[in-house]
């Protein structure tokens, strides 16, 4: 598993994060709402000096049996309440605000880096997949909400204690030098003792933080597919499985426990203990004459908040144990991105042409046997040859549409085909994402651009215009997996082929539920339209089909990587790869 080291190089890209930031188009509302968050946080410390000096007048009138200076203490007192209360509300609220829009700057950021080709494809490459980089959807939800707010109010302790620290060393000097001394030594031993205690944390929480999602997506697997479930009567092994994993994730939170347990006992003692020592060491000071009543309550508070800004790593440690994992899991699903998009994880070059589509010396291996399923295959198909591939091998044919996508990366050679937007994939399990129907069929964004009556008349022509009516219109949302059967959601797919008319369509027809005279149907509908289109053929399907008018040419791949090219009008066969 490769986890980057958050003191080394994970530090440097989260700084490089913030400053992204801080230099993008909220950068400077950022840096507004951190100002006024400092401004408040001086506005807290100033208010609790004042409080300390308060408390101290008017615990003395009080031990004095002074009414008038008792009353306008408590009056005063009440007054310094109010304005801390007030002060710390919107301490809070900014703290959130400002919490909020850094993680919508910075979902948004992951979310884009994440659909930008081929990252969200090459996240399951087998050198991703060893970096231990699991479950993107969590970090990208979970662990960023959890960075921001946690970095923010992590950020925010550290100014407090440090102001702290300035405030009340003073105060506490000045009522007893034993008394600071005693406040710096005890804190820094308290630290060093919850590190010691608690420095196996981080891995645990790490590591907890991926069984909770994975006994989570379990559970989101069941009910996805349902159906399938219990039409194989799955339920037995599903539930040995999920507690397993369940079994797992306990495991290691009872080795959280273990952790915590022994931490507790000292933190426990350690913040019970910082309420009696200024006490013993201010009391004598009273009983000797040399102070007022209210210095033992002055030296408690200030020597509670001195020790409390000290000892932010024992009063916060499994926060901050907590907040290393989910940095290290930001920073390598960070990496993995990064790496995703380098040209080390494909050998293959990927030039454009509108024209045309073409491969030069390609050679594509098996990621799993590391077989040849393609070997030096070079020719040019362009736009107006429609091309069958066939062959028995379909792991063969599926290497040829990855390639020609681009996300192919066991292979070598050159792959030229249009830009994105002139060629469109038909894969073999047709895919309806989210939305309503309109966007299922102008997914390229191009709502405004089709008519209406062009949408329903291509629906009326692949004899799918009832989907309208059970979709409830075009701008209704719905589940199309439980609305759409396969055949349908096939033709959907086809049907966003037509709307868009590319140059060139690429058709998975390898398993396609649609009988031979409706697929005839369908080219005849893409050839009408100009669109070069193509297909990965059924198994056995070869060159003397009565249905082979449809093709120009035939592209057939053999088992042992070679292959051949045969023209279907001429019916000359080229030498064979």
């Amino acid at each position: 598993m490769i986890r980057i080291p958050i003191n080394e190089q994970g530090w440097g890209l989260i700084v490089q994060l913030i400053s992204n930031f801080v230099g993008s188009g909220v950068g400077s509302k950022a840096v507004g709402l951190f100002a006024l968050l400092i401004g408040l946080l001086l506005g807290v410390n100033g208010l609790n000096i004042v409080a300390s000096y308060v408390g101290r007048d008017f615990i003395t009138a009080i031990s004095d049996r002074d009414m008038p200076a008792y009353l306008w203490q408590a009056l005063f007192y009440c007054g310094v309440f109010a304005a801390s209360t007030v002060v710390a509300v919107f301490l809070r609220y900014v703290e959130e605000r400002l919490g909020l829009l850094w993680r919508d700057w910075m979902t948004r950021h992951f979310v884009a880096l994440y659909l930008r080709p081929p990252t969200y494809y090459r996240m399951n490459d087998a050198v991703i997949r060893t970096s231990g980089t699991q479950h993107i959807d969590q970090r990208i939800a979970d662990d960023v909400r959890a960075f921001t707010t946690t970095t923010l109010s992590f950020t925010l302790m550290l100014l407090n204690g440090i102001l702290t620290v300035v405030a009340f060393s003073g105060i506490l000097w000045t009522i007893s030098p034993l008394l600071f001394a005693v406040a710096v030594l005890y804190a820094a031993l308290g630290s060093w003792a919850a590190v010691l205690l608690g420095s196996r944390l981080v891995d645990l929480n790490y590591t907890q933080l991926d069984k909770e999602a994975t006994f989570r997506s379990g559970l989101m697997h069941v009910r996805e597919r349902a159906e399938s479930v219990v039409l194989l009567h799955c339920e037995a092994p599903m539930l040995i499985r999920l507690l397993r994993q369940f079994d797992d994730l306990a495991d290691n939170l009872r080795k959280v426990f273990i952790v915590n347990r022994n931490l507790g006992f000292f933190t426990t003692g350690y913040n019970y203990m910082a309420q009696i020592i200024p006490v013993l060491l201010a009391a004598p000071l009273f009983i000797h004459g040399n102070a007022e009543f209210g210095v033992i309550t002055q030296s408690a508070t200030a020597f509670a908040m001195l020790v409390g800004a000290f000892s932010l790593i024992i009063t916060q440690f499994q926060s901050i144990t907590s907040f290393a994992a989910v940095v290290q899991r930001l920073v390598n699903l960070w990496y993995a991105i990064e790496l995703t998009q380098t040209e080390t994880v494909s050998g293959l070059k990927i030039r454009e042409d509108n024209d045309c589509v073409a491969y030069e010396s390609l050679t594509v291996r098996s990621s799993i046997t590391g077989n040849t399923l393609i070997r030096d295959l070079s020719l040019s198909i362009p736009h107006g040859t429609r091309v069958l591939v066939t062959g028995n091998d379909e792991v063969a044919k599926d290497a040829l549409l990855r390639a020609t996508v681009g996300i192919e990366d066991t292979g070598r050679g050159c792959v030229i085909r249009p830009r994105l937007e002139h060629i469109l994939f038909l894969p073999e399990r047709p895919y309806s994402p989210p939305g309503t129907l309109r966007e299922v069929l102008l997914s390229d964004l191009r709502e405004n651009e089709i008519p209406d009556e062009e949408i329903i008349e291509t629906l009326r022509s692949l004899k799918i215009e009832t989907v309208l009516t059970r979709a409830g219109g075009l701008d209704a949302e719905q589940d199309w997996d439980s609305i759409l059967s396969s055949n349908e959601q096939q033709l959907i797919s086809f049907a966003r082929i037509l709307l868009a008319s590319p140059r060139f369509a690429f058709l998975d027809f390898s398993n396609t539920s649609l009988d031979q005279e409706k697929a005839g149907q369908l080219l005849k509908m893409l050839s009408d339209k100009n669109i070069t289109y193509l297909t990965l053929g059924q198994q056995g399907q070869q060159l003397g089909d009565e249905w082979i008018s449809n093709y120009d040419a035939v592209l057939d791949l053999k088992s042992d990587g070679a292959w051949e090219w045969q023209e279907v009008r001429e019916e000359k066969n080229s030498p064979a790869g």
